[in-house]
C-alpha cells in the first residue's frame, strides 16, 4: 500500500486542471480523434458491449469519451472526447472535440482507464453544449443502454431515454463515492484542429468547414454504423 501512494498522488496531480493550460498541438488533437475511432471500433467488435444496430439507427448524436481515473480519498477523472450529430440531411457531422471531467469524494483506491459512448436519442441534448457544458444524468436523463448480444432476445425492447450509456473499464478501481461530472465544449482545441474561428454549434450543424483527412475515418465509421 505504501508503495502505491506516491504513484496515486502523482496521478492525481497529473490530472489536475492546471495541466489543461498547456496548449495542445494539432498532432495531439488528431491523436485524440483517432483514439475515439478506436474506442468505437473496439465496442462494436465485442457483442458483450456492442451497441445494437437498432439503437444506432435511431441515434441523433454520439459522444465518445476516453478518461483516466485515479483516486485516493478525492478522485479525479479527466479526459477528452468528441461529439457528433446526425444532420438534417442524414449525414453525420464533423467530430467536435470536447472535454470530460468527474470528481469523487469518498473512500476509494486505484486507477483505471474508462471508455464511454453516449448515444443521444434526441436533438435537444447535443444543443445543451451551446451553454459551454452540461451534466449527463442531471441536465439530460441517462440510462445504461442495451447490448447487441441482447438484441436477439424475443423480449428485447429499445429503451426510450434521451441518453443511452455504454462503458468499459481497464484496470482496477474500488470504492464508495459521490460523483459529480460533466462534459464541456472545447472551442480552443477545435480552432487548432480545424483551423477555423467557427465554434461547436457551427461545426456540428453546418457544412462550412470541410473535414480534414485525419477525421474522415471516424466520420466514415459512424456513417456506416448509422446511415
Amino acid at each position: 500500500m505504501k508503495k502505491l501512494l506516491p504513484l496515486l498522488i502523482a496521478a492525481l496531480f497529473a490530472l489536475a486542471p492546471v495541466h489543461a493550460l498547456a496548449k495542445a498541438s494539432r498532432a495531439d488533437l488528431v491523436t485524440k480523434v483517432e483514439s475515439c475511432e478506436a474506442i468505437l471500433q473496439s465496442f462494436q467488435r465485442d457483442p458483450r458491449i456492442a451497441i445494437p444496430a437498432s439503437v444506432l439507427a435511431n441515434a441523433k448524436g454520439l459522444v465518445i469519451i476516453n478518461q483516466f481515473k485515479a483516486g485516493l480519498i478525492f478522485g479525479v477523472k479527466a479526459g477528452h472526447g468528441v461529439i457528433m450529430v446526425k444532420q438534417a440531411t442524414g449525414r453525420w457531422s464533423l467530430p467536435v472535440l470536447i472535454t470530460a471531467s468527474e470528481t469523487s469524494i469518498g473512500l476509494q483506491i486505484g486507477a483505471n482507464d474508462v471508455e464511454t459512448i453516449y448515444v443521444l436519442n434526441d436533438d435537444q441534448t447535443a444543443r445543451l453544449l451551446f451553454k459551454q457544458r452540461f451534466r449527463l444524468g442531471v441536465d439530460a436523463k441517462a440510462v445504461i443502454g442495451p447490448k447487441a448480444a441482447e438484441a436477439n432476445n424475443p423480449d428485447y425492447k429499445v429503451i426510450d431515454a434521451p441518453v443511452l450509456v455504454y462503458s468499459k473499464t481497464a484496470g482496477v478501481f474500488a470504492g464508495a463515492t459521490v460523483k459529480a461530472g460533466y462534459i464541456a465544449r472545447n472551442d480552443d482545441d477545435n480552432a487548432i484542429l480545424y483551423n477555423t474561428r467557427y465554434t461547436l454549434p457551427e461545426l456540428l450543424y453546418s457544412n462550412w468547414v470541410q473535414p480534414p483527412a485525419e477525421v474522415q475515418p471516424l466520420m466514415n465509421l459512424v456513417q456506416s454504423l448509422s446511415p
